[in-house]
């Protein structure tokens, strides 16, 4: 039986209309594995090049998007001094539908419902290809560093805790 194709979401609309290759990844979901370790197990990616995205809220600036390797934790301290703010704190989860238009394992960079700051990881520099969300649970996409910060206006910076 042939796979049920997802429809498109804002994010895969985006990328297509700004004729930018990608590559679509589906797998199976539920509330109790959103993780990235899911994400690899389903998909067979290279967890290196596997990046999650959050939400932050700066005191001076509001929302602010940060996409980081799915293996790592953000540095709210690095994310304020970057994004120009003194305290940075996450979105609250009720919030996350409101302010972006995705909901929680299905929060895309791109496509969001306003343009916010956004910062990538530095290390998404290091291959040809990251994989991010595609703005629903159970689909990912993968494009080039390069044109995910070209679409979303993004800055590759160092956002992570050290290991």
């Amino acid at each position: 039986m042939a796979k049920k194709k997802m429809p498109k979401t804002n994010a895969i609309r985006q990328v297509e209309q700004k004729k930018i290759p990608y590559k679509e990844y589906t797998y199976e979901w539920n509330e109790e594995h959103l993780g990235a370790d899911h994400v690899i197990e389903e998909t067979h990616a290279n967890p290196d090049q596997l990046f999650k995205t959050l939400v932050a809220v700066g005191n001076v600036i509001g929302p602010i998007v940060a996409v980081i390797p799915g293996n790592r934790e953000l540095d709210l301290k690095k994310i304020a001094k970057v994004s120009g703010n003194k305290k940075v704190e996450l979105l609250h989860l009720r919030d996350l539908e409101a302010t972006t238009g995705y909901i929680r394992g299905g929060c895309s960079p791109v496509g969001m419902k306003k343009r916010f700051p956004t910062f990538i990881h530095e290390s998404a520099l290091n291959y040809p290809t990251m994989i991010v969300s595609a703005g629903k649970r159970g689909l990912q996409m993968e494009l080039a560093p390069a044109d995910l910060a070209s679409l979303t206006g993004a800055k590759f910076v160092d956002l992570t805790a050290e290991d």
